[in-house]
């Protein structure tokens, strides 16, 4: 089993002089020779300290965990089966799987309604996000999902305004929102704004709801990719002053006019922002529900992260207390922004052991009569046998699974594509398919036939999401029928078998060769 490979990898942008000789424990090179200029992660902390921590190159990225765990979702298959359907009649001409149903609700009253079981979790104020926001957006409406306005972003907008500390304006926040709504069609999907511990102190939940009208919030506890707060890159000194004086953590200091002289010298070329991490509580999570409610949000839901397993049963325990609208829990291995690349490696809970452990704390809930709120499974989701493997692996809790970085990669392609052929430059590989965005995005021309003269206006990013998205709900739908499970609502942990005894024992799904045992008993005699 090959896990992280230490002190050097193309995220850090290090490397071993030596190639593939390298000491399997500590990563060295197998020969470390006096005079190297040092390529790998020790030689560049030498001289660029902790800029070595995070990935690179900062800003124009997303990034996930390169450790391969024990167990992952490639460790179970899903059961096909001959005979039967669920949630269809039981012929061949009825159980096709253009029938399968792939609408799904979150919401303790099921409000939140969406044509595909798919989510955003959470993209804040990185560079990324902000320059990619258009196609998220559009995208994520024109497909009928849900969309998460992450952390810091009123904070990380020069042009907010604050009284006493309290926002009262932010046109990005203002944009983010109006793109979607713009967009949305028939009341699916939603757009949720996220907030961390300096997002609670300006007011942020309070300024979306009566401001912008928005009327889905998230508490945030983490995520599975770091257990710190959010952090970002600043090269511009007026900004990283903004901040600081805003409250954030910002290193090093650029009220110091020592710091400020380096940076101007051009010592250093960027500060770091840091947000603080929060301090769980069960009163005051009960609390915060309780006023964000009063303050009008109409769905209130929690993400938290890959924290321990007794801070998955407080996520579980005060959600169901509160009655919340959903839970997210995101596993150890994803990520999008720029965590820290030895923590998104080496922290947190993997996935399924994480979600395992949900499934198990949730059934203790439901046992008992106590209100489970619906799940949102995230952590690493790309492709369609990944998405159906997490909602049985913690059926019947989970009604969608949450991916960022796939979707952000989709748009990027797809605002690329878009470019070459504005610019008329496209590469073979693309040139095969044709020079117009009708004959690259096979989606784009149903787009054009819907939207007829407004088609102009979306942008080739959000077309790339809403072809993606479109892929994936094909392919779930192959799976699914296969399965004979004709809705989301139906796939059950039967519908997926552990194919080795580690996968088997964490999960408590059965091994490929014990499953079905009793039914083989009836069938046999």
């Amino acid at each position: 089993m090959t896990l992280t490979r230490y002190n050097a990898t193309a995220s850090t942008l290090t490397k071993n002089r030596t190639g593939g000789d390298w000491c399997p424990i500590s990563g060295m090179c197998v020969t470390c020779v006096d005079g190297c200029i040092g390529m790998c992660e020790i030689g560049k902390s030498a001289y660029r300290g902790h800029e070595a921590i995070y990935p690179q190159p900062y800003g124009v990225i997303t990034t996930a965990s390169q450790k391969a765990y024990p167990v992952d979702l490639s460790h179970f298959n899903i059961m096909g089966t001959a005979a039967g359907a669920v949630g269809i009649d039981a012929n061949s001409d009825e159980a096709i799987f253009p029938n399968v149903r792939l609408e799904t609700k979150l919401g303790r009253d099921g409000g939140i309604r969406m044509r595909l079981p798919f989510i955003i979790p959470g993209l804040g104020s990185t560079n990324v996000a902000g320059i990619n926001w258009d196609g998220l957006a559009i995208g994520a409406a024109l497909t009928g999902t849900c969309l998460t306005i992450g952390e810091n972003v009123c904070g990380m907008d020069m042009e907010s305004r604050l009284d006493k500390g309290r926002v009262t304006h932010s046109p990005d926040l203002a944009r983010r929102v109006k793109l979607f709504r713009d967009w949305r069609r028939d009341g699916y999907g939603q757009i949720i704004v996220q907030a961390n511990v300096e997002d609670n102190r300006f007011g942020v939940l309070e300024y979306a709801i009566d401001k912008l009208g928005v009327e889905a919030v998230e508490m945030k506890w983490g995520q599975g990719a770091k257990d710190i707060g959010g952090e970002v890159k600043i090269r511009d000194l007026e900004k990283a002053q903004l901040l600081a004086q805003r409250g954030y953590i910002v290193l090093p200091d650029p009220l110091d006019p020592a710091v400020v002289d380096d940076f101007k010298q051009g010592l250093f070329i960027e500060f770091e922002r840091h947000s603080r991490v929060g301090m769980v509580g069960e009163d005051d999570f009960m609390a915060t529900v309780k006023a964000l409610r009063r303050a009008g949000a109409k769905y209130v839901s929690l993400k938290t992260g890959a924290y321990r397993p007794a801070d998955l049963a407080r996520a579980v325990k005060y959600s169901s207390l509160a009655g919340i609208d959903y839970l997210t829990v995101d596993a150890a291995g994803g990520g999008t922004g720029m965590s820290p690349w030895r923590m998104m490696n080496e922290w947190g809970v993997p996935g399924i052991e994480l979600w395992s452990l949900l499934h198990q704390y949730c059934t203790r809930l439901a046992l008992r009569g106590d209100y489970v709120p619906p799940v949102v499974l995230a952590g690493g989701y790309v492709l369609e046998d990944q998405i159906f493997k997490g909602v049985a692996l913690a059926a019947p809790f989970v009604k969608a699974i949450g991916m960022a970085r796939a979707p952000l990669a989709a748009v990027m392609v797809g605002k690329t594509i878009g470019e070459n052929i504005d610019n008329g430059q496209l590469p073979i590989y693309l040139e095969r398919f044709g020079r117009t965005r009708e004959s690259i995005f096979v989606m784009a021309e149903t787009l054009k036939r819907e939207y007829g003269s407004d088609y102009h206006r979306i942008p080739t990013s959000a077309i790339a999401l809403y072809t993606y998205y479109e892929r994936l709900a094909q392919g779930l739908r192959q799976l699914m029928c296969g399965a004979r499970k004709f809705a989301m609502e139906h796939i059950s942990r039967d519908d997926i078998a552990a194919l080795t005894p580690e996968a088997s024992r964490i999960s408590g799904i059965p091994m490929v060769s014990d499953v079905d045992a009793e039914e083989v008993d009836r069938i046999l005699g």
